[in-house]
């Protein structure tokens, strides 16, 4: 690969979401400060949306890092379980041994957040991907929420989804549940300065200490064609690296290594041809131009004789 061409001690644009690569930007930043005053306040259901690819499962790892020791955390990645099977899940995360039906489990489940309310620990159920949730699932969620002392919830549940959930949630079959959302944060694409930033971030904490590889229009390229998605410009950044390390070049990346990265991207989205793109430059020009030369030829004409 190429981490010795470019001088690199780990792969900075890899899709596994590290949470050393975190950067403070808006959305993130935004999002997080939600989190904690939801979590802090005791509510019950707490929502983070975003479209694919927006940084949503990174997020949920940063949490998992930064909660104290008085949380109690339960971390579903993967919620696609029938409603008995969410039960059994979070019982294994409470350190509860499945015994008896689910009655029993459900029992077990209570006992267990009041003794850890009595101990001053708050337990926290993460659930990323929460738009895979069967119907049943969720209605067992909010049951959970249902479990409280005469001052907080005994469980909070943090979700985490794709706008999909926003739809789900919507019908009127879950309008409990909804109401019961206090707190939510949905999350958008970088802007052109956040990019560019990203980019620059994620290539210096990886150790790479060289020249910007990437110009500004290069950046505006990346930014368009990614829609300011995080794991779209790690894609195009990837491909374009590996471009430069096939051509030996190890000071900057070529525009046709970009519009290579970007028509190989399936999800990307099309750049425009150069003279399309400097259209509306080539006119503005060419107008003054014009204009230049319709006052150059006023001046002639008005002239001495």
């Amino acid at each position: 690969m190429y981490l010795y061409h470019f001088g690199l001690r780990e792969l900075p644009f890899s899709l596994t979401p590290n949470t050393q690569f975190f950067m403070q930007i808006a959305p993130h930043v935004e999002a997080l400060q939600v989190l904690h005053t939801a979590l802090a306040a005791g509510e019950g259901f707490i929502k983070v949306t975003g479209e694919v690819g927006t940084g949503k499962t990174l997020l949920c790892r940063k949490m998992l890092n930064e909660l104290g020791d008085q949380y109690q955390i339960a971390y579903l990645p993967n919620p696609y379980l029938k409603a008995d099977e969410l039960r059994q899940a979070v019982a294994a995360e409470l350190g509860i041994v499945p015994k008896g039906d689910q009655h029993h489990l459900t029992e077990a489940i209570s006992h267990r957040l009041m003794e850890l309310a009595g101990q001053g620990k708050r337990v926290v159920l993460l659930l990323d991907e929460a738009q895979a949730l069967p119907d049943e699932s969720l209605e067992a969620l909010r049951l959970f929420t249902n479990l409280e002392t005469e001052y907080a919830k005994l469980m909070q549940v943090v979700l985490f989804g794709q706008p999909e959930l926003e739809q789900r949630l919507a019908e009127s079959k879950f309008r409990q549940l909804r109401q019961r959302i206090t707190f939510s944060y949905k999350l958008r694409g970088l802007t052109l300065e956040e990019t560019c930033g990203y980019v620059e971030h994620r290539l210096a904490v990886a150790g790479y200490q060289g020249k910007p590889l990437f110009n500004w229009q290069q950046m505006a390229w990346l930014h368009r064609a990614s829609g300011g998605i995080p794991r779209l410009l790690n894609v195009l950044c990837h491909k374009a690296l590996m471009l430069a390390y096939g051509a030996g070049e190890r000071e900057k990346v070529s525009n046709e290594m970009i519009r290579s990265a970007v028509s190989d991207t399936e999800a990307a989205q099309t750049l425009l041809p150069w003279w399309r793109e400097n259209l509306l430059m080539v006119l503005s020009l060419t107008m003054l131009l014009l204009a230049g030369a319709g006052l150059a030829l006023s001046l002639y004409l008005e002239g001495p004789l």
